[in-house]
């Protein structure tokens, strides 16, 4: 027996998750989509996966490029979460007219200052229900230097501070 969608739902809300834009390029074209439904599934080797609803005309995009880049939004990015959920009203062609976008391995757009950028190669894709699975094996990652990352819980926007790593709280004390 399963839960009704409305119950699955307002429990997904209470699960707090990094916001993310997915991108693609390639033979397909260029698009993107707000995301947080991003999951990791191993690191050896170092895959995640990225759910897309199946009747997004985004999904033979992706699917036809096989490669997709995972972009979480620091908080002062939230604008481009709402760029590209599609609820500005922004073209698809224009919508990465704001950001600071290149390129990493697989050539899928890389926000350059997004707190991380995951560039994948598709490496399984599985239909489930209403969504498809993309299943992607990192090739790069980029970080940059962010002090808020972008949350979305309880159908709300919120700022959470990161964290130090190690390595740069040890540079600190040293210095």
């Amino acid at each position: 027996m399963s839960i009704d969608k409305k119950s699955f739902r307002n429990a997904m809300a209470r699960l707090g998750a990094a916001v993310s834009v997915v991108t693609t390029d390639g033979p397909g074209g260029k698009c993107g989509f707000t995301c947080t439904a991003v999951c990791s599934v191993t690191d050896e080797p170092a895959t995640l996966l990225v759910c897309i609803n199946r009747s997004s005309q985004m999904n033979p995009v992706f699917k036809k490029n096989d490669v997709f880049c995972v972009n979480v939004l620091s908080a002062e990015q939230e604008h481009l979460s709402g760029i590209f959920a599609g609820s500005t009203g922004v073209a698809m062609g224009e919508r990465f007219s704001d950001g600071t976008w290149g390129t990493l391995t697989t050539g899928a757009p890389a926000l350059l200052d997004a707190v991380e950028a995951l560039d994948c190669r598709v490496i399984d894709i599985k239909e489930v229900g209403t969504h498809t699975v993309l299943f992607g094996r990192v090739d790069a990652v980029s970080f940059h230097e962010s002090p808020k990352s972008l949350i979305y819980l309880n159908r709300q926007y919120h700022s959470l501070p990161i964290a130090l790593s190690v390595e740069r709280q040890l540079s600190r004390a040293v210095v």
